[in-house]
């Protein structure tokens, strides 16, 4: 039985040498120092949706039939605004979303499936920093978004430089550092996926891995997922871990605090994922260290 401590240890070796993804979710906004302006789990989103529109009482909550339902009576551009002022506030990075930025192996892959521009944030922050050192050489980090085909008709992904011009895919590749959001975010063009509509289209397409993006797929072979702030519960939270792993290594790692669901518990016995059993915040201090947490919470 390996320790918590080995599984730090190899967590963390893997980070350094670009051998582990982080995969973060709407959890890791509990790290938000002050507590976080935007939901941070689609139980929260959900309410606040159905608090401004009336939908039936057996999807209140549901996030994606919820989301659907006002889809479908009060328009998609109600789902979609009502998603760009939920997610509007800024947010500030945690000392984890920091340390993520900061790892030193390139190209990095950060996969972040939740609308908040948290992990962007950090980024900016981590690229402005590293180019005030005279001797560095640039380098140049961008994020790849999922796409509604209600809204983007064909389009499964698009692609946005660190100043939120949209891209093609040549100059995906000179990236340093890829921020995926499957989802879509608030920033820099307001993409959500997030109606039952929106994860038909996709699944109907992600298990011969049509809506991946071939960088997204080339940077994940041979590595282990870490995931932080997610949970397994439901079936797309499953099916989109999973087919975004597809083809990476065999060992994976999840901080996962609390009672698993059945569900949850056969998800890491077939995916191979091993179990950290401890709150995000501790995760953090350990991986990370007293001082340098300390330090990476300030900074910004």
């Amino acid at each position: 039985m390996e320790t918590t401590e080995s599984l730090l240890g190899d967590i963390r070796r893997g980070l350094s040498e670009g051998r582990v993804i982080p995969y973060i979710g709407p959890g890791l906004l509990q790290l938000v120092p002050g507590g976080s302006p935007v939901p941070a789990s689609p139980e929260v989103l959900v309410q606040m949706m159905v608090s401004k529109v009336s939908v039936p009482h057996k999807v209140r909550n549901n996030l994606t039939a919820a989301a659907q339902f006002i889809e479908n009576f009060k328009h998609r551009k109600t789902v979609a605004a009502m998603m760009t002022e939920a997610f509007q506030p800024d947010v500030t990075p945690s000392a984890l979303h920091r340390y993520l930025a900061a790892l030193p192996l390139k190209p990095l892959l950060i996969v972040d499936v939740w609308y908040d521009n948290a992990m962007e944030t950090a980024l900016r922050e981590h690229a402005e920093r590293q180019r005030s050192i005279a001797a560095r050489p640039i380098e140049y980090w961008g994020q790849i978004q999922g796409v509604s085909q209600a809204e983007h008709f064909g389009t499964w992904t698009q692609g946005f430089s660190e100043d939120g011009t949209l891209v093609e895919g040549g100059e995906m590749e000179t990236w340093s550092t890829i921020l995926y959001k499957p989802l879509g975010s608030i920033s820099p063009a307001k993409n959500y996926l997030v109606s039952d509509s929106d994860y038909v289209e996709v699944l109907t397409e992600i298990d011969i891995q049509t809506p991946i993006p071939p960088l997204v797929q080339t940077l994940r072979s041979g590595a282990g997922f870490l995931f932080l702030g997610c949970r397994f519960r439901n079936q797309l939270e499953r099916t989109f871990a999973r087919q975004v792993m597809k083809r990476s290594s065999d060992q994976h790692w999840a901080v996962l605090p609390g009672e698993l669901t059945r569900n949850e518990e056969r998800f890491l016995t077939e995916q191979n994922i091993k179990r950290l059993d401890l709150p995000l915040e501790d995760f953090a201090a350990s991986l990370i260290g007293g001082e340098a947490l300390e330090s990476l919470a300030l900074a910004g």
